[in-house]
């Protein structure tokens, strides 16, 4: 027998969120509209079971697998693949579990599979208890996340001017849509301005805001083109780059202390200045967009017109916060 041919891509809708939050009532009315289930062969993987059960009868075209996964261990690239294999799999849908980091997903998924969707439903009255007790799963999810809906939002018991505020702390480009308890939908609209002007001539970062900048920069290069900017960050010297490149930035706590990272921008200088690994600089110079080895690909690079030695700030560890 011959073995199906895997399609050269996949496209994956990623449904998360914890119990309770909307996932299979979104699932169910996306797979019984006509629109989006077209007869593609489609697998519905649902790593949690809530209440709400799904009703395949009630699918617009048949040919949705549904398969439960019960285990996070069950998640791996070769079940996967051979599943695809199986039952001829021409796209994914997957309902989530909210206790399980995305990074097992990632790691699981085949060769071809394209993430094309990425939502996280979030039932109102409960999103700040879990985003205080379980503060690292929230970040987990919405960093990723296209677009957050917060469900049966009460506006007399919950703030959402506090939902938005806790989002954007994670996520500047997610999307946020508020569903009523009266079942309207409602897009946030609300503008983020940066805590530091971009078109200004020289675009000072003050050192609480090192995080939003390198976040914003990351996400969104375009604008930073050209520029000059001036901020305060940590030297990482590697003798593998050339005379007067190194790396520079800060130590960023992205949802708690396990997730600190070092969050740096190549910089090139004249090489005057001797400087050492987890020395402290002040930095102002050009931003320039190129290829990098540091980054494997296009990324910011800071033509330096000023390096100096400096003091620590009181505060070493950038936050969102």
């Amino acid at each position: 027998m011959t073995a199906k041919r895997l399609p050269e891509e996949t496209p994956v809708y990623l449904f998360l969120g914890f119990l309770e939050s909307g996932k299979t009532k979104f699932i169910q009315e996306t797979l019984e509209d006509r629109r989006f289930n077209t007869g593609e062969r489609t697998l519905l993987l649902v790593c949690e079971e809530g209440e709400e059960e799904y009703d395949p009868a009630r699918f617009a075209c048949k040919g949705v697998e549904i398969v439960y996964v019960e285990n996070e261990a069950d998640l791996t690239q070769e079940k996967l693949t051979s599943l695809q294999r199986e039952k001829g799999i021409e796209r994914v849908l997957v309902e989530y579990n909210g206790m399980w980091l995305l990074n097992t997903f990632f790691e699981a998924m085949p060769e071809g599979w394209m993430l094309n969707q990425v939502m996280m439903f979030v039932q109102s009255d409960t999103f700040f208890e879990y985003n205080r007790n379980m503060r690292q799963l929230v970040f987990d999810k919405i960093q990723y996340a296209e677009m957050v809906v917060f469900n049966r939002l009460d506006p007399k018991k919950t703030d959402k001017g506090e939902l938005h505020k806790q989002v954007r702390a994670i996520s500047r480009r997610a999307d946020i849509v508020y569903e009523g308890i009266d079942g309207k939908a409602e897009f946030d609209d609300t503008e983020d301005p940066l805590p530091f002007d971009v078109n200004a001539p020289v675009i000072d970062i003050e050192d609480r805001d090192y995080a939003l900048f390198y976040r914003d920069i990351s996400d969104n290069m375009k604008p930073y083109e050209g520029k000059i900017v001036h901020f305060k960050g940590i030297v990482a010297c590697d003798k593998r780059l050339e005379q007067g490149t190194f790396v520079v930035g800060r130590h960023v706590m992205t949802c708690c202390e396990a997730d600190i990272q070092y969050c740096g921008i190549v910089c090139v200088s004249d090489g005057t200045l001797p400087l050492k690994t987890r020395g402290w600089v002040t930095v102002e110079g050009k931003i320039k967009l190129e290829k990098h080895k540091v980054y494997h690909t296009v990324g910011p690079v800071i033509y330096a017109t000023k390096v100096v030695k400096c003091e620590k700030p009181e505060q070493e560890v950038a936050t969102f916060f």
